[in-house]
């Protein structure tokens, strides 16, 4: 009769936790969608940050392009200026100071 009583409370038990562990599933459950969804939507905005990415990086490509274009087309404009030797600024002494000292 003890061993039917020990099985009945076991029932009674395994009855009452049911509904305890249902709702823990169920609240569960719905973060998981919830996290889901936010991957979902993660993923989607890597997606686009990526094209984005890729847009930038041939504009930059090129710019770039065009600028070395632009230089090349400078350098033989520039021309190069034969400079006449600048005079030498030297400080003279005048000898009759020189030699009055």
């Amino acid at each position: 009769m003890t061993s039917q009583k020990a099985w009945a409370k076991l029932v009674v038990a395994v009855m009452l936790s049911l509904p305890l562990t249902a709702c823990k599933d169920t609240k569960t459950l719905q973060e998981n969608e919830q996290l889901k969804t936010q991957v979902a939507e993660l993923q989607k905005e890597n997606g686009q940050l990526g094209n984005n990415l890729e847009t930038v990086t041939a504009a930059r490509d090129s710019l770039a392009r065009e600028n070395e274009e632009l230089k090349a087309a400078m350098k033989p404009r520039k021309t190069e200026r034969t400079r006449t030797k600048p005079s030498s600024r030297k400080h003279r002494r005048n000898k009759k100071a020189l030699a009055a000292s």
